[in-house]
Order: C-alpha cells, then sequence, then structure tokens
C-alpha cells in the first residue's frame, strides 16, 4: 500500500491552549483510520488540519505527496475541491435544494457540466440505495437518508480521501450501524480513503487502524 497522508510533528495552539503537541502519523490508500481520544484530545482539531480548513503553528501535511500547506490559499481550495471530501455530524445539506443537487455541488464548484455531475450523481444515488429520493428536499429526508447523501456529496469529486467528523453521533444506534458498514462496503467498491473522528467503539471496531489521540498527543501502542 503507497502511503497518501503524511503528517510529521504538527503543532497547534489556541492562545496559551496547546491542543497538539507534535503529532505525527501516516494513512495508507484505502485504509479505514479511526481517530478516538476523549473530549478536547485534540481529535478534530487535527483532522481539521489534515483536511486543509486549519492550518498548523508548525509541522508538515502531505496529501498524495503534495505539502499541502505549500500551496496558496487559491490553490489550496482548488485542492480540497478536488482531492478531499467530508462529513460531518450535522449533515450541512441545503434546503432549497434537491437531494440529487445537494449531491452535485462539489462538481458544479470544479466546473463539471451540470449534465456529467448529474450523471455522477445518480450512480452514487443508485449505490446508496437512494434512487427514488432524489427529488425530495433534505426535509423530506430521514436522518440517515441525509447522512447518505452527504456522503454522496463527499465522494462525487472521486476524492483521494474522505474525512469523517463524529459521522454517526447524529445518529440512532440502527442507522449508525448501518452507517459504519457502508464505510467498509465503500472502500471496498470505491477503494477509497477514510480518516474518522469517533467516539463509538463499534464503528472504531471495524476500522483498520485506531489512533488514540490523549492530551494532544497519539498514544503509541
Amino acid at each position: 500500500m503507497a502511503t497518501i497522508i503524511s503528517v510529521n510533528h504538527v503543532t497547534k495552539s489556541y492562545g496559551l491552549l496547546k491542543v497538539l503537541k507534535g503529532i505525527t502519523m501516516d494513512v495508507e490508500k484505502e485504509e479505514i483510520v479511526c481517530l478516538m481520544g476523549a473530549s478536547g484530545a485534540g481529535k478534530s482539531t487535527l483532522l481539521h488540519i489534515i483536511g486543509t480548513l486549519d492550518k498548523p503553528d508548525k509541522g508538515e501535511v502531505k496529501i498524495g505527496g503534495q505539502n499541502i500547506f505549500d500551496l496558496s490559499d487559491k490553490k489550496l481550495s482548488k485542492f480540497r475541491n478536488q482531492h478531499i471530501g467530508f462529513v460531518f455530524q450535522f449533515h450541512h445539506l441545503l434546503p432549497e435544494f434537491t437531494a440529487i443537487e445537494n449531491v452535485c455541488l462539489p462538481a458544479f464548484i470544479s466546473g463539471l457540466s451540470r449534465k456529467e455531475a448529474m450523471k455522477k450523481a445518480e450512480k452514487l444515488l443508485d449505490i446508496f440505495n437512494l434512487s427514488d429520493r432524489g427529488e425530495h428536499k433534505p426535509s423530506e429526508l430521514s436522518g440517515g437518508e441525509q447522512q447518505r447523501i452527504a456522503i454522496a456529496r463527499a465522494l462525487i469529486n472521486n476524492p483521494m480521501i474522505v474525512f469523517a467528523d463524529e459521522p454517526s453521533g447524529n445518529l440512532d444506534s440502527g442507522n449508525a450501524l448501518e452507517l459504519h458498514k457502508l464505510f467498509v462496503e465503500l472502500r471496498d467498491m470505491l477503494h477509497q480513503t477514510f480518516v474518522i473522528v469517533t467516539h463509538n467503539r463499534s464503528l472504531a471496531a471495524m476500522a483498520d487502524r485506531i489512533l488514540e489521540i490523549k492530551d494532544g498527543l497519539i498514544l503509541m501502542n
């Protein structure tokens, strides 16, 4: 397997609060890695930095061999749109758009034509067994359906990696279990790589690796 993410000695503070104290880790292509730890340990901060949503004070992050913080803000935004997918606890679906339009949004931003974007979105909805829900607004979908739409949206640009922050935190246990199984299926079907922040032990048990974060550092097993 090839290394797709390489994090070296990343630190991050907010004022006097040191959140990350020198994180070093690698993620391999097609791997599912779960980041776990108590609230305040630095999991989401690390995810946001690796996902280019925040910048470290010190250290290096490479994705696909690219040192992402060497890029200008404009090039970093383009890199994020083309190569990274995000799934959050709250779905962040736009209420005025249909499910399929929400899935298409990153493809529209990347410059894909509406016809091509819709074609890709229809294939993803079929994979997610949501073909009959494409014209529904988010308010007409269940919580589990909304989260699957959010994952389809994360996948539409064929990203190198998908980052998920507590993706099942807003779901009941049944939908959470189905979501966890879905990540494994997507990895096998689409050769996708996932880094997931979670408190859910059953999701972590399905991952290839668990990285425990405590007091801003990764615990060595």
